[in-house]
């Protein structure tokens, strides 16, 4: 079973609230995950939040995260709640 300290890759879940429907997050999200070669897929939620997935190695999840954290320019984030979860091998990212 792979661990933290593993080469494989990791899947976590972002959960993005503030000012990030309408302001062009999803498609800069996945610009963002498309550069840094992440798997996963972003959504708006009917609460107004943006939820995404992102796996890859840890390096590259870590900095489309930590894009997150302030999104594109007229975003305003006031929260990213990330969790880990079981990676499931995806390598392509979308918008759904």
């Amino acid at each position: 079973m792979a661990g933290p300290t593993d080469d494989g890759p990791v899947r976590v879940r972002v959960v993005v609230t503030g000012r990030v429907q309408g302001v062009f997050f999803r498609d800069s999200c996945r610009e963002q995950a498309r550069t840094q070669g992440v798997g996963g897929w972003v959504r708006n939620r009917g609460d107004g939040a943006v939820e995404a997935e992102f796996e890859g190695p840890r390096a590259a999840v870590d900095r489309v995260v930590a894009w997150c954290r302030s999104g594109p320019a007229g975003a305003r984030v006031d929260t990213a709640a990330v969790a880990e979860i079981p990676a499931v091998g995806d390598r392509r990212f979308r918008i759904l």
